[in-house]
């Protein structure tokens, strides 16, 4: 049910792969990325205001006009080379131990026109807007989105045959991820994947909205232009890497706030007792140990809060959720925040940061008090696209995040 074809990568050799190779665009500030950014890195594709003065604002004319000067550039020097067929491809990550095996393919924009591509997640259209203007300007998908999809043995079979040969890469980033990548080129394996993708009834985005949308909305641009369009067109298809369900990890995505609202600790403790059992736990970091339970770290001592019996829903998707219940009963009822979106009371802390992220921002004085999250499962997540609902903001942590430059999409 939902349509996928091979396509030929544009993507570095593998002498230089992990060179090329960089972190999302959406993980690293300008100064960041100006630090990390060695002389080949696609940062200087995906974020070209790296090249000029810290100044220069990175959606200004002359960085989107970097960027395609960059591509253009990197293609020139033999750093990007396109392969000379249409191919899937498999990227394989390996953190802690554990390896989650993905197909580098293109997606069709009208199964996310028609919802069988499913959210989870509003987008911003500043942010759309952004990412549309990249791909327009590059007439390229130059960072895939992440995927999931419902397990299926016949994906796995031709999988694991390729997974016993050796890599085209294999190479471990500086932040201790793996990342191992195969081709596959064989024309009976290739027209297999795309028939059994036929059966399978939806992709889930995990990661990567604003760029799924901005895909879309670029794919229709591009047909509202050609009086001849017929749908097979190049710029019908995205770069996305579909993982089966199964193999992936949700992590927390935590919360750190400003200030009680004018409470002091005591009274805010006092607060929190109506809907949730509080125990104190000291000076060690404490981790949420299921579903309902938090941890909060306020005025150097962690706390677990059990959210009481009647305070939430379990027949409701949202209504289940963590962040909804922390929501509800406590950043509005006590603290006063109603649009996580916009309001600067807040701040969001993706879990491979740690714990002590969440105590250092709080002693440092920056914030008053943190809240660490038990993670969303795949299932809460398929339950909540498939009924059509949408997360509250900053509910998932997908680790780890695809590593981009390992292969491009054209739209031509």
């Amino acid at each position: 049910m939902v349509r996928v074809k091979p396509f030929a990568a544009v993507r570095p050799p593998k002498e230089i792969v992990e060179e090329v190779a960089a972190r999302p665009y959406d993980v690293l500030n300008s100064e960041e990325a100006r630090a990390e950014a060695s002389e080949k890195s696609l940062l200087h594709i995906t974020r070209p205001e790296i090249d000029f003065d810290p100044m220069v604002d990175e959606h200004s004319r002359e960085a989107y006009v970097k960027a395609v000067e960059n591509f253009r550039l990197w293609q020139q020097k033999g750093w990007l080379v396109q392969d000379s067929k249409p191919c899937y491809y498999i990227y394989a990550q390996t953190m802690d131990g554990k390896t989650q095996y993905g197909l580098v393919l293109c997606a069709h924009t009208d199964d996310y026109a028609s919802g069988r591509i499913k959210k989870h997640e509003l987008t911003r259209k500043d942010k759309e807007d952004d990412r549309m203007v990249h791909v327009r300007n590059q007439n390229a998908n130059i960072e895939p989105v992440f995927f999931s999809y419902p397990d299926n043995a016949g994906i796995d079979g031709i999988v694991g045959r390729y997974i016993s040969g050796t890599p085209e890469y294999d190479f471990t980033s500086e932040d201790g991820f793996g990342h191992h990548f195969w081709v596959i080129d064989d024309d009976r394996d290739i027209a297999r994947i795309t028939e059994i993708f036929k059966d399978i009834p939806a992709f889930y985005v995990a990661d990567g909205h604003h760029r799924t949308a901005a895909a879309a909305r670029v794919g229709e641009e591009k047909r509202n232009g050609n009086p001849d369009h017929t749908g097979d067109e190049e710029y019908n298809f995205f770069l996305a890497v579909a993982f089966p369900e199964s193999q992936l990890t949700v992590i927390d995505y935590n919360r750190v706030v400003k200030d009680l609202a004018g409470l002091t600790p005591e009274e805010f403790l006092k607060a929190l007792e109506k809907d949730f059992t509080v125990e104190k736990k000291g000076a060690e970091a404490f981790r949420p140990k299921h579903l309902h339970n938090f941890s909060m770290y306020l005025a150097g001592e962690w706390y677990s809060l059990d959210a009481k019996d009647g305070r939430y829903d379990d027949s409701d998707p949202i209504g289940v959720l963590d962040v909804t219940i922390l929501s509800n009963l406590v950043l509005d009822r006590i603290l006063g925040i109603k649009d996580l979106r916009t309001d600067k009371r807040i701040d969001f802390v993706g879990g491979i940061r740690g714990l002590e992220e969440l105590s250092r921002r709080v002693d440092s004085g920056e914030m008053a008090v943190a809240f660490a999250l038990f993670p969303v499962s795949m299932k809460q997540i398929v339950d909540i696209a498939d009924s059509g609902n949408i997360m509250p903001p900053k509910t998932t942590w997908f680790e780890p995040k695809l590593r981009s430059g390992l292969a491009i999409h054209k739209l031509d």
